[in-house]
């Protein structure tokens, strides 16, 4: 079990953050529902000062942790859970009691923060920036050990994820925190080199060749520039239509090249480079298969700089050296 207690200044994205744990299974528990119950207990109505003082009185009551001990009697099973409203140390310590917590500070900048609260619109918030400003420094720092303590809380994070940007952004810092915590959540990105080929695979598929579909991409500075595959030239049928008397023979692998009208997946990915006034120099060239002869030589001609092919084909002792001799990096990856 994860127990995610959310801490943090006011309309700094507790919430949203909370909300989109719930999206991922998380329940939800809120320090703020336990005094709210308090006050309907009370007959009180539920505005942000009665929730103060009725935090601040339970507090002195029972002890500044009691909140949080109230919160852990409803966290049940061994659902994962996000707690919000963590405002005291006290609380901090009684949550730490129970494995697997951890406390994150989700933050903004004050200015970013005053503007959340007008859009939210509630009555009783402050209407100046320098009212707002007011109101949190009182509940963030206090002597009273009974009261809300949000700068010592917030000291006390092991994680801190800022919301000053878009949500993508906010969600992406979630995500970053949630896979330092757990496996469970570890975002698994492919590297550069497993992204490109598998794109390299996907534009294989557009091949119309009868033996065999090969795919060619050219990337510079991990940006895409030409993509290729293998088929008849541009204006004549395609292979699979009957276009390469060769292919649609299905002669032996290695026999009767002279016949074959198809273009390789490499060399159509440094035409089109070409035709469309692409320069190509010091590029990587990703391909599905590695290079014949021909398409090597159309390589170093083209100024790439790396090859980096899935599957071993007709790589042979020539087309190693030529590439070795003229100094391009060669390399196998397997998606």
């Amino acid at each position: 079990m994860i127990i995610i207690g959310l801490t943090g200044e006011n309309c700094s994205g507790k919430g949203t953050f909370a909300d989109y744990l719930v999206k991922k299974g998380f329940v939800f528990i809120s320090l703020s529902d336990v005094i709210r119950e308090a006050l309907v207990a009370d007959g009180k109505e539920i505005t942000r000062e009665n929730l103060i003082e009725k935090g601040n009185e339970l507090r002195k009551r029972s002890g500044p942790g009691v909140l949080a001990k109230m919160v852990l009697l409803k966290v049940k099973g061994d659902a994962n859970c996000v707690i919000d409203s963590i405002r005291n140390p006290a609380e901090v310590d009684e949550l730490r009691k129970r494995k697997g917590f951890f406390l994150v500070h989700v933050t903004a900048s004050p200015e970013i923060r005053f503007e959340r609260m007008k859009k939210r619109g509630r009555e009783g918030d402050p209407k100046t920036l320098e009212a707002f400003l007011k109101i949190e420094a009182a509940e963030a720092k206090n002597p009273d050990a009974t009261q809300q303590q949000v700068l010592a809380t917030v000291r006390m994070a092991d994680k801190k994820v800022p919301n000053d940007g878009g949500l993508q952004e906010f969600y992406e810092g979630i995500d970053a925190i949630l896979g330092q915590i757990s496996k469970q959540f570890k975002v698994s990105r492919p590297s550069w080199d497993d992204y490109f080929m598998s794109i390299a695979k996907a534009v294989s598929t557009r091949s119309n060749c009868m033996k065999r579909q090969v795919g060619a991409i050219i990337v510079q500075d991990k940006r895409i520039v030409s993509t290729g595959y293998n088929g008849t030239p541009r204006g004549l049928r395609n292979c699979n239509e009957g276009g390469c008397p060769r292919c649609n023979s299905f002669s032996a692998s290695g026999t009767k090249l002279e016949e074959c009208l198809c273009s390789h997946a490499e060399e159509n990915a440094i035409v089109q480079a070409a035709y469309h006034g692409i320069g190509i120099k010091g590029a990587t060239l990703y391909t599905t298969l590695s290079p014949c002869v021909m398409c090597t030589k159309m390589i170093l001609n083209g100024g790439i700089v790396e090859v980096v092919y899935n599957a071993k084909y007709a790589l042979d002792d020539t087309t190693g050296r030529l590439f070795r001799e003229a100094g391009v990096a060669l390399k196998q990856v397997e998606v």
